[in-house]
């Protein structure tokens, strides 16, 4: 397994970097540079204001919304392990955005360390693979995830209170 890149959760706003948000005021620039400079120029009938600003104002915010996308993936693919090169050619590669949706399907989940062994774990494991650490909450029964605070699992109805949960694991309730 690759490498995981760890960004703070708190963090949320880094994971846009600045050339693609300066790349996007760019592109959105040029968009409006075209369609009140060159475009006009072109045409032999003058086409109506609202609908030329329509067209302006939509297609610049399309090519920024499409850099900032590409700029979302060269930071979140590292986090889940993945490819950011391959996976910025083929947003640029595949039309209409096509890639970008490709990417939010396919995309695995984030990948965090093992606090007892260190080992990168995918955020979804209940226990690690290496050393059995148990990560999670899960229940003893289906092993579904569960939360903490649940007294049954919501999916099979099994008593959580039977399976034994580390005390790290548990949420005490009142002054227990």
């Amino acid at each position: 397994m690759r490498e995981p890149e760890t960004i703070n959760p708190n963090e949320d706003t880094r994971l846009v970097p600045l050339w693609s948000i300066a790349m996007a005021a760019a592109a959105f620039v040029l968009v409006e540079y075209y369609f009140w400079i060159v475009f006009p120029k072109s045409q032999h009938h003058p086409v109506p204001l609202g609908l030329r600003a329509y067209f302006d104002i939509t297609w610049g915010l399309l090519a920024a919304l499409y850099i900032l996308m590409v700029g979302y993936i060269s930071k979140d693919a590292p986090r889940r392990a993945m490819s950011s090169r391959f996976w910025m050619l083929i947003c640029f590669v595949m039309p209409g955005g096509i890639g970008a949706v490709l990417y939010f399907l396919l995309r695995a989940p984030l990948v965090s360390t093992c606090p007892a062994c260190g080992t990168h774990v995918q955020s979804d494991f209940h226990f690690c693979p290496q050393c059995d650490y148990q990560l999670t909450a899960s229940c003893g029964n289906c092993f579904r995830t569960v939360r903490p605070t649940d007294q049954f699992c919501t999916r099979c109805g099994h008593e959580l209170e039977h399976d034994h949960m580390p005390a790290r694991l548990r949420v005490h309730a009142g002054g227990d």
